[in-house]
């Protein structure tokens, strides 16, 4: 009969040894989900500037990759707009708040549209996406959004095609080019409303989420004003 000693020795061994297996498994799994965050903010970042997959050819991993690398140009501004030396994957948006990531889509020589990273509170959660601008520096090119926790068929619908396709299109400043944001209002936009060009319709049921994306977007619209003024004086 095997004493306790025994038992515990080799339970020890045993545990040691799964434990390690399983601390490989764990580095492997955080590697491949890195890779699954860092893919999923590319797409969202196309999907924003105007890039669709196929109808019966969804991306893959690669093609992601490859179309993010070709189109788009990474930098990261400083609060006056200025361009740094620094990479959109060292900055904690959520931290390093005087550092701004921004996403240029690259036509050739030219500069086809930019994409800023957009987050804020909406009913229950925080709303994640990007939010595209024409060349211009004035009018919507796209909005996406990859996280949040609203409610399914009410809040939810922001992640939905028929509500981020209302932005396209619209502009965000007047004609003086004094940044307004987005207005999301309760019902539908009155085709005779002179200011349609910056209100979208909102969410039935879920006025309170709207008007939080209202309220952030026109926030975080306002960090990169010293940018887009920039750009809107080499335009007029």
């Amino acid at each position: 009969m095997r004493s306790n000693t025994y038992t515990l020795v080799f339970t020890s061994i045993v545990t040691i040894v799964l434990g390690f297996f399983l601390a490989l498994a764990a580095d492997g799994l955080r590697d491949l989900q890195d890779l699954n965050v860092e893919n999923d903010m590319r797409k969202n970042i196309l999907l924003s500037l105007g890039f669709k997959p196929g109808a019966e050819t969804p991306w893959t991993s690669e093609d992601i990759q490859k179309l993010f690398e070709e189109n788009i140009e990474a930098l990261v501004l400083d609060a006056s707009g200025q361009r740094t030396e620094k990479d959109p994957k060292e900055i904690d948006t959520e931290k390093d708040l005087e550092f701004l990531p921004i996403y240029l889509k690259k036509i050739g020589d030219e500069v086809g549209g930019y994409a800023i990273p957009i987050a804020g509170k909406g009913l229950w959660s925080t709303l994640y996406g990007y939010f595209a601008i024409e060349p211009d520096g004035r009018t919507v090119m796209g909005i996406t959004f990859y996280k949040h926790g609203e409610t399914p068929g009410l809040g939810g619908e922001v992640d939905k095609v028929w509500f981020q396709q209302n932005f396209i299109g619209k502009r965000f400043v007047d004609e003086n080019d004094q940044l307004l944001g987005i207005h999301v209002i309760k019902g539908k936009v009155q085709s005779d409303d002179q200011e349609a060009y910056h209100k979208v319709d909102g969410i039935s049921g879920a006025t309170m989420t709207g008007k939080g994306l209202e309220y952030f977007l026109k926030d975080d619209l306002a960090k990169y004003e010293p940018f887009f003024k920039q750009v809107r004086g080499t335009q007029s």
